[in-house]
């Protein structure tokens, strides 16, 4: 038993390591990628952020690897409307 929760923390460990090297690259140059608004957001902005990047950094891997096709068009029934189309 204490060889799994050994093993658990170890693993634990490794993902906040590599989440915190990861959100110093993000917070660097994934950010505008992503989000070009949040690139003007203030150091304690980023400060606030840093937990939740660190938390979901294989999901914000993920999006900042498909940025580089575009940031994505949104399509709500609002923006349907707007454009004149229903579908």
């Amino acid at each position: 038993m204490e060889g799994l929760i050994a093993w658990g923390l170890t693993g634990l460990g490794a993902y906040l390591v590599l989440g915190l090297l990861f959100a110093v690259a993000f917070h660097w140059r994934g950010l505008r990628r992503i989000d070009p608004s949040a690139e003007r957001g203030t150091w304690g902005f980023r400060v606030l952020v840093t937990p939740g990047i660190v938390a979901l950094w294989p999901v914000l891997w993920r999006r900042w690897a498909h940025a580089a096709d575009g940031l994505p068009e949104e399509n709500s029934a609002h923006r349907r409307a707007a454009r004149g189309s229903a579908s």
